[in-house]
């Protein structure tokens, strides 16, 4: 999963004890997020009678990537009295990572992109956080710790290890230059405006060009769209599937034309010191930057505390119902506004005095299996030799990174790799209970099999498996969503009192959505503020 994961499934039942399977002798964990307090929230359960109420001007629900973004807008346009609420013991949303004694490792979103340059406020943030250093003939000059290190990625395909994951070792001629013709056209439309002088395609989605003989395409399936092209190709069509299923956790027949192509489309990012689109990532994967966000905002942020009701009150305050997972006490906060920073999901449970009329049926999410997988050595394979991305040609995962690679001093002995598994086969509703209902063993059967065909003789190798289910992984721009009228409803605000923000609303769940998402929430907050 290169980008983004968004806030869900909080209905697993999680476990957090060291399991050791009998099987393969691996010992491990099988977790994911915070199941008591989604349970609250799902099952109605009845809670205590609130023990006080208290007033604060801005409350701000939900602590991932688009709520930290909203209260550093906030505290950085002079605002103050604001709290962000997180029901996880822990801020990030699914930018949350773990660590071992061998390197910390992402749980979920594991890299970004070098910045559009013309995305102002993102650069501005980069520059803040050191990302970016200084300027050099107007081009921004990138961390160089930061960029990934080499070798950045290579692909497992007719029995060697290729650089790049563009199918080239074995392909016959056909196949390439289909594949060629396919990425020349993507090409094209990367430097392509419509008829209101915008990019067709940008980052955030919402800067894009409206012309409407491009936006139709969101209409109808990539699929149907590369059959009307004549792109046929099995190589090709592989490609194409890893793509979405990597950055929308669905395959080429669920997500729109549109979505599709602005996966290759939307990044032209330019430095000074490396190439365009360069890679920035780090052990921890996104949880990096999550940290940076969230350091400036500590003494905002108030974890294990569920959010489960909201009510309007007479004079137009919000009254929030929260509730302390660790004392099991409850309290009410009124606000002047909300920002819900939480998955649509969450939202109908919490705004069930509210008429939205919206459609929360459109919105998909795909579930996710991310292991972290610490091994003492990792056998010796033929071609290129271990990348930061490395992914195996038609297999169900979309391969494994190896926090290792940002590492100062690199090892031969014992490293983390983690393998992102889209649980896409199926719809998500299946598998996402059928996540759910797999235990430990079940999880080793579907993964160790695949590792040992990728490398065989791992399976000897592996010391420890911690495998981490998100049921509602990411959302997926599937066909007719992203530039749907019942998108546009969900991204207006309630009375100007409630405000949304999420990545889920941009309908494409990378970081930069989520950040932008944030700001714009803010940016209404303030607007409003007398």
């Amino acid at each position: 999963m290169r980008i983004g994961l968004i806030t869900g499934g909080i209905f697993l039942n999680s476990c957090y004890k060291k399991i050791r399977s009998t099987k393969y002798n691996i010992k491990g964990t099988l977790q994911g997020p915070n199941a008591k307090a989604g349970h609250i929230l799902r099952d109605k359960i009845k809670l205590p009678a609130p023990s006080n109420t208290r007033k604060i001007k801005t409350l701000i629900i939900g602590s991932g990537i688009s709520g930290l973004s909203a209260g550093r807008w906030l505290k950085k346009n002079g605002e103050t009295d604001f709290e962000i609420l997180e029901l996880e013991n822990h801020t990030g949303g699914n930018s949350y990572f773990g660590t071992n004694k061998v390197s910390a490792y992402p749980l979920g979103a594991h890299y970004i992109t070098i910045a559009n340059n013309d995305d102002n406020l993102l650069i501005d943030f980069l520059q803040e956080i050191n990302v970016i250093t200084h300027f050099e003939k107007e081009l921004p000059y990138y961390n160089d710790y930061f960029l990934t290190f080499d070798p950045e990625e290579r692909l497992l395909i007719n029995g060697g290890w290729q650089e790049g994951l563009v199918p080239d070792f074995g392909v016959p001629t056909t196949d390439k230059e289909q594949i060629k013709r396919f990425l020349q056209e993507v090409d094209q439309l990367k430097n392509t405006k419509g008829n209101d002088g915008k990019f067709l395609f940008n980052i955030p989605l919402n800067s894009s060009s409206s012309d409407p003989s491009y936006r139709k395409l969101d209409k109808i399936s990539f699929h149907s769209y590369l059959k009307e092209k004549g792109y046929d190709s099995k190589y090709l069509l592989w490609y194409l599937n890893y793509a979405c299923k990597d950055d929308y956790g669905q395959k080429i027949d669920k997500i729109s034309a549109w979505a599709g192509l602005h996966y290759f489309a939307s990044r032209r990012g330019k430095a000074a010191n490396a190439e365009q689109n360069a890679i920035l990532t780090w052990p921890e994967g996104n949880g990096w930057i999550m940290k940076e966000l969230a350091k400036q905002l500590k003494d905002h942020i108030k974890t294990s505390t569920l959010c489960y009701g909201l009510k309007l009150m007479a004079n137009g305050d919000i009254t929030a119902s929260i509730f302390n997972t660790h004392t099991n006490t409850t309290e009410e906060i009124i606000a002047e506004k909300i920002v819900l920073c939480t998955p649509q999901f969450v939202n109908n449970r919490l705004l069930k005095n509210f008429n939205r009329n919206i459609d929360y049926r459109a919105f998909n999410y795909s579930p996710w299996l991310i292991a972290n997988i610490t091994i003492n050595e990792l056998p010796e394979s033929k071609g290129i030799n271990l990348c930061w991305d490395n992914v195996a040609y038609n297999t169900p995962s979309v391969g494994y990174v190896n926090s290792a690679q940002q590492h100062l001093k690199l090892s031969e002995d014992k490293k983390v790799i983690t393998y992102y598994l889209p649980l896409c086969d199926f719809e998500p509703a299946i598998a996402r209970l059928a996540a759910y209902a797999r235990s430990y063993e079940q999880w080793l059967d579907i993964v160790v099999p695949e590792l040992e065909m990728i490398h065989p003789g791992i399976t000897d190798a592996i010391e420890n498996i911690d495998f981490w289910v998100w049921g509602h992984g990411m959302i997926a721009p599937t066909t007719n969503f992203v530039w749907s009228e019942n998108l546009k409803k969900a991204k207006a605000p309630i009375n100007n009192k409630i405000f949304f923000a999420h990545s889920d609303l941009s309908g494409v769940s990378i970081f930069e959505e989520a950040f932008h998402q944030g700001i714009n929430a803010a940016k209404q907050v303030l607007n409003v503020v007398s």
